[in-house]
């Protein structure tokens, strides 16, 4: 289990990027976070993943404290972190990038099954560098097979259809519920597309910094979809319109 107390991040200027917020989450949930520009969601993810460093609050996974850890250590318990935008590494083909995330010298045929399991064709991908040469959608689904690869219990991404092409999204949404069906992970996505808060168990609102509402998709979506109709913005998710 996730468990996020009295969690605060403050950024140098003063202001209060997450405030005070507490929230669990079981283990093998798919969870998408949703809300406003800049109300915090960003943030609370990189800070889960130890990329931020939360300056109030404590972060438990699994019964351990881990707010004071480093991403590695984060990572060795088996937390993982995908970028809106992953980065590139000129000079590593895709199979290596791939055994370095199982911590493996993985075969040509495992190192293959994780591609295929998102979509790219492995004869195609194998030997390739993890360069300018691929595109965004091809960089985004590398980047899960490395998560993949890793068999993180905590899978954490942030905005994984920024950049991306219609096909590639359609093929994205499939591998996150074909993750999600085989019950090997607690699933985090940060998010604002409709197909992805369709798939999720619970959807959990986040505006200024903190939790405003949390149900699943059933009872969430549509509120989602009256404030939209009404022109409220989701800022205003605490306040009547």
């Amino acid at each position: 289990m996730l468990e996020l107390k009295n969690l605060c991040y403050t950024v140098p200027d003063g202001r209060g990027i997450l405030n005070d917020l507490t929230l669990d989450i079981p283990d093998k949930r798919f969870v998408v976070i949703t809300g406003p520009n800049g109300g915090g969601k960003t943030s609370l993810a990189r800070t889960i993943m130890g990329i931020n460093k939360p300056t109030g609050g404590q972060i438990i996974w699994n019964g351990t404290d881990i707010t004071e850890m480093s991403v590695s250590d984060r990572a060795k318990l088996g937390i993982s972190y995908g970028f809106q935008q992953p980065p590139r590494f000129k000079g590593m083909r895709v199979r290596d990038l791939l055994s370095i995330a199982a911590g493996t010298d993985l075969s040509h045929e495992m190192a293959c099954s994780y591609l295929t399991q998102v979509g790219l064709c492995a004869r195609d991908y194998i030997d390739r560098d993890v360069d300018a040469s691929l595109s965004g959608g091809e960089v985004k689904r590398i980047e899960i097979a490395t998560i993949l690869a890793r068999r993180s219990e905590l899978m954490i991404f942030d905005e994984p259809e920024a950049g991306i092409d219609l096909w590639s999204f359609a093929r994205l949404t499939e591998t996150f519920q074909d993750i999600h069906d085989r019950k090997e992970a607690t699933i985090i996505i940060i998010s604002h597309q409709e197909r992805i808060i369709r798939l999720a168990d619970e959807i959990i609102l986040l505006a200024n910094g903190n939790v405003t509402d949390r149900g699943d998709a059933a009872e969430i979506y549509p509120k989602l979809m009256g404030m939209t109709v009404s022109g409220c913005n989701m800022l205003e998710v605490n306040r009547k319109c």
